[in-house]
């Protein structure tokens, strides 16, 4: 798919999509997150350019919500689903439904409704998807212990690009990497030219170290699965608590995770943690050592009776003999022994093998003196040979988890996915479980809706009365006041947009015609003036021509202006409609009027009220075909005739 043929992406966007790694496979998987990755681009404007996709891909020019009040049910609506998503993946997918007049639009979404009300919103699955989020990159990575080498400037280019996290040098010769080697823990040589060259440290000649990042830099995979761990785990529970197929060895993965700390170091190796202990205890190891020394030899010249003859003590005089001659000659097997003990107290506390113990002996010399004190040399020695086994061997673990993981990175990435979109399954399930929905059907002219109930009215769902109705054509639809035209008007247009959608509406049954446009005109507050009027007359003008495509809803247009001249003005507007074959539903008080003004046989329904109860009006709430409503004063007027105790009200009731 060209980015730019997308509606609403131009250059700038189009160049922000192409820094993803795949925006033409996020695009068409519907992947928000994905797409809001990209530099400068929001979850809103992602949804917006997910949709936009959807619909080049489907060449639909979009437009069926055509007013104002469509457009809020369409968010009313959306609004219902959202709150039934448990991750905000699956809040923002949702926005990417939009009613449609294109069948193989529908038809998508009606087959991925249709698998997805099969589900089971299992609490378990809900709740494991609580810890469920998109993937993502990790922070800007820095790998300090190794660099690249070249003698070549367009190798040296090629390295930088390849390789962010690390230093790329240039070298002129063997003498060079030499130099680089007492700087790194590990260099890699690019140029073929280096090979047989030997180099004191951990050289090593790769010429194909481009082709192969994830070996020269495992961190880049660690550092990966390290961000996203706890997402995985979470996307891992899912699909074992939703019983969902996978390609992933879930026990391989879930063990390669156990080696991996938070921050991308290996865990769980008790070799590497040996060395990291010695490594970091070193300088107090060598210290408690002395310690140790000194005290027993302290102890020991304590102890020790030593007796110097005159000519002895002369000579040692003589010669500038101090301490330490008095120790060799006085004291040689205890400070022998206290040196042996100091030696031995740091073999121990730093747990070292034989080659490094070894060279740990020699931090203590042999020669006498007091107080004891370590060659810092030899220390110097012992903590870089324990830095470079330590650090090759945790090179050595890093390259074998990132090779495991990375094997696994492309099907754990499926795996998250699938457990974000089972998440706008459930959604779907869950509003279908919550207002018993169904798949509407589509054809005919008008609509039929059987059992409807409205999910946006402010009362329970369960408190809801089912409607039944139907209209082919166009119709007025008349009622006493809080009887519910408005709601039906609504139930009518939640079900329409949908269908439109693709989703269950919240009906028993129900059928909606093919249409092209929803226009829904909510009831007008108070009469408009000269200039408002005027232009709502210009709107259904318009609303006139190519009529067949849409479905009209309208509640109360008489109020727009006086009740004589309201009445003609909806008759007219009903007649254009009716011939021009559109569909559609007016609610309105002056009914009969309007019927009477109508140059065909407009059908006339009502929702017939059955009286008034503790002052409380009684209704039937599915709309009675053909049938004139009565009003709530002629009901009032009734039930005070029907109190008796004078005829006025008797005569009044005639005049109805």
């Amino acid at each position: 798919m060209e980015l730019e043929a997308i509606p609403g992406v131009g250059a700038k966007t189009a160049d922000a999509l192409r820094s993803l790694d795949d925006p033409e496979d996020a695009l068409e998987r519907g992947d928000v997150a994905a797409v809001a990755a990209a530099p400068g681009v929001s979850e809103g404007r992602a949804a917006r350019i997910v949709q936009g996709a959807i619909r080049a891909r489907h060449d639909d020019d979009g437009g069926f919500l055509a007013t104002d009040r469509a457009r809020e049910v369409h968010e009313v609506v959306l609004e219902l689903l959202q709150e039934r998503a448990v991750t905000e993946y699956a809040s923002q997918r949702l926005r990417t439904f939009y009613p449609s007049a294109v069948d193989s639009r529908i038809a998508e979404v009606n087959e991925f409704a249709a698998a997805a009300m099969e589900r089971d919103p299992d609490l378990a699955v809900l709740e494991a998807l609580d810890g469920v989020e998109p993937l993502s990159r990790p922070d800007s990575l820095a790998v300090r212990d190794r660099c690249l080498a070249t003698t070549d400037a367009e190798t040296y280019s090629a390295a930088r690009e390849t390789f962010p996290e690390l230093s790329v040098e240039v070298v002129e010769d063997a003498r060079g990497l030499a130099d680089l080697a007492r700087g790194y823990s590990t260099v890699v040589a690019l140029d073929e030219a280096f090979v047989g060259v030997e180099v004191e440290g951990d050289v090593r000649v790769e010429p194909d170290a481009l082709d192969r990042p994830e070996e020269v830099v495992p961190e880049r995979v660690l550092s990966f699965f390290a961000t996203n761990r706890d997402r995985i785990r979470a996307a891992v529970a899912v699909h074992q608590a939703a019983g969902l197929e996978t390609d992933v060895d879930l026990d391989e993965l879930d063990a390669a995770l156990e080696q991996l700390e938070s921050d991308g170091s290996v865990a769980g190796d008790e070799e590497l943690d040996r060395l990291s202990t010695a490594v970091d205890d070193l300088d107090a190891a060598v210290s408690t050592s002395e310690s140790v020394a000194n005290d027993r030899l302290r102890e020991a010249i304590q102890e020790q009776d030593v007796t110097i003859e005159g000519a002895d003590l002369l000579s040692l005089v003589e010669r500038g003999a101090g301490v330490d001659s008095l120790l060799s000659r006085e004291l040689a097997d205890e400070y022998a022994a206290a040196v042996d003990a100091a030696r031995d107290n740091l073999v121990d506390a730093l747990d070292l093998r034989d080659g490094e113990a070894a060279v740990a002996r020699r931090a203590f010399g042999d020669d006498p003196t007091f107080p004891v004190t370590h060659d810092e040399e030899a220390v110097s020695r012992l903590r870089e040979d324990l830095t470079a086994t330590r650090d090759r061997r945790a090179a050595e673990r890093k390259r074998d988890l990132a090779a495991t993981l990375a094997d696994l990175r492309e099907p754990t990435g499926a795996l998250v996915n699938r457990a974000l979109d089972l998440d706008v399954e459930l959604a779907v399930a869950r509003f279908a479980d919550d207002f018993d929905c169904v798949l509407a059907e589509r054809g005919g002219r008008g609509f039929d809706v059987d059992g409807g109930r409205s999910p946006i009215l402010d009362v329970d769902f369960e408190d809801v009365d089912p409607v039944d109705y139907g209209v082919d054509g166009v119709s007025l639809l008349s009622g006493v006041n809080s009887g519910g035209k408005t709601s039906t008007l609504d139930l009518v247009a939640v079900v329409v947009v949908l269908a439109h959608m693709g989703l269950p509406v919240p009906a028993e049954s129900a059928r909606v015609p093919e249409v092209e446009e929803l226009h829904y005109y909510a009831k007008s507050q108070g009469t408009l003036d000269a200039g408002a009027f005027e232009a709502t007359l210009r709107d259904f003008a318009g609303l006139t021509e190519g009529a067949a495509r849409k479905l009209v809803l309208v509640d109360e247009l008489e109020s727009i202006t006086e009740p004589g001249a309201s009445a003609k003005i909806v008759a007219g507007i009903l007649e254009e409609l009716h011939e021009a074959g559109a569909s559609g539903v007016f609610v309105s008080h002056l009914a009969g009027e309007i019927a009477e003004q109508c140059g065909f046989d407009v059908t006339v329904d009502g929702i017939r009220a059955r009286g008034l109860e503790d002052g409380e009006l009684v209704v039937e709430r599915s709309p009675v075909k053909d049938h004139l409503a009565r009003s709530t004063p002629e009901l009032i007027v009734e039930k005070l005739a029907e109190g008796g105790g004078s005829d006025f009200y008797g005569r009044l009731l005639e005049k109805f």
